[in-house]
């Protein structure tokens, strides 16, 4: 395509327009969500285990979704996808504001757990696969870094919206700038592959493209081998620490006698290590095999864990922040980018979907299951340790996942 005078790769434009629908779409559809608790609550009366209920019964749907959206996506592009999901996040947006019933609001929850597989990282993901190759770690990078200033933008606006408006007013100026920004973009922008506009992945000259063949493993190939297997298990476990330093950090900060405010600033530099540790890992993991990338990073949170349980006080709670927020944050991108190098482009959608389903179980039961183990041990000590071990375990079980026999495609070679 041409812009500002010159030929210019149509994928570039394409993830930096999906950058900003992720930004837009994962602040108000999924980050809003903790602003709005207290205020439903105490115009509702609903308790806290109620409301919060519904956001993790839209997680489980989400997850067991993730696979028939990838098979779609794989067959006909994500484009009309996002763009129903879209439509569907405001529709949903806008029913959540008229809701006065319990019933009603877990019905609305549930249909927003399927418009999250619609319109979250896994369509966007799909798209960047299809059209990078060379690059795709830098493609993904871009997405995913762009939308890691998700929760900086909404949550303060969100809670300046309900101060001026009311929750109820708040989802119902989200819904129409969800619709401003993202129905269009998803409608006009996306494109299912670079051979629909005549050009072709990394707009690589045909020959080239012709003598650098990638591998295109199929979903029942995918599934019957153990490499998926090994791969959803170090994903599952990965989920785990996740969701553990998630819901539990602060509360183990506080239990020690820290003062919340520290304890908020130490969860908040978690996430702002996340987007430059994702500018450095995009460049990477075109240039060195990223299994071996993904194993460090999980060999990184070891680190981070020991830093915390074995050097007293905020210097080592920051060093924790820093370190883990910077692996947490890679791994995002890593996950889809080992993917898309182990089974290509091609079933992209649709394995990626399944890998997501496959670690529905453990994304629903590591906040409950390391509570129950907190109020049995009265002390977070033990799990920390157990979480850095299970880390280590994550990073070795990478290394059983080794590509699908005879899928192995020549090397992409220099950028």
């Amino acid at each position: 395509m041409r812009l500002f005078g010159r030929d210019f790769y149509y994928g570039w434009p394409l993830v930096m327009v999906l950058g900003i629908t992720q930004t837009t779409s994962w602040g108000i559809v999924y980050y809003a969500y903790s602003v709005l608790i207290i205020p439903m609550q105490a115009e509702l009366g609903w308790s806290r285990a109620e409301v919060t209920g519904a956001f993790s019964l839209a997680l489980a749907v989400s997850s067991l979704a993730a696979f028939p959206v990838g098979r779609w996506i794989d067959r006909h592009g994500a484009r009309a996808l996002m763009t129903v999901g879209s439509i569907l996040s405001v529709l949903l947006l806008l029913a959540w504001s008229t809701v006065r019933d319990l019933a009603s609001f877990y019905a609305v929850w549930v249909a927003i757990g399927l418009a999250m597989a619609l319109v979250l990282y896994e369509p966007s993901f799909a798209v960047a696969a299809a059209w990078f190759r060379r690059r795709r770690g830098q493609a993904m990078t871009v997405i995913t870094t762009m939308a890691g200033f998700a929760s900086t933008i909404f949550l303060p606006l969100t809670a300046w919206l309900v101060i001026a408006q009311g929750w109820r007013g708040t989802l119902v100026t989200l819904a129409l700038l969800l619709a401003i920004v993202t129905i269009p973009l998803h409608a006009l922008v996306v494109r299912r592959r670079p051979e629909d506009l005549g050009l072709t992945v990394d707009d690589d000259p045909p020959a080239v493209a012709a003598a650098r063949p990638e591998r295109a493993i199929g979903v029942r190939a995918a599934l019957g081998g153990s490499a998926f297997w090994w791969l959803a298990l170090a994903f599952s476990l990965g989920t785990i620490i996740a969701i553990a330093q998630h819901v539990h950090f602060v509360p183990y900060l506080v239990g020690l006698g820290h003062d919340p405010a520290l304890a908020a600033a130490a969860a908040g530099l978690i996430g702002a290590m996340k987007s430059p540790a994702r500018i450095v890992f995009g460049p990477l993991a075109d240039r060195v095999p990223v299994r071996h990338l993904t194993a460090l990073l999980y060999i990184l949170q070891t680190l981070a864990l020991g830093i915390l349980l074995l050097i007293p006080g905020e210097v080592g709670i920051f060093g924790f922040a820093i370190v883990f927020g910077a692996a947490v944050g890679a791994l995002t991108t890593a996950r889809p980018a080992l993917l898309a190098e182990v089974y290509g482009r091609v079933h992209y959608g649709a394995i990626s979907g399944a890998m997501v389903a496959s670690g529905a179980v453990a994304r629903a039961l590591a906040p409950i299951g390391i509570g129950a183990l907190y109020d049995g041990l009265g002390t977070y000590v033990p799990i920390w340790w157990a979480l850095a071990l299970i880390a280590m375990l994550a990073a070795g079980v990478l290394r059983l996942a080794a590509a699908p026999d005879g899928a192995r495609a020549p090397s992409p070679g220099p950028p």
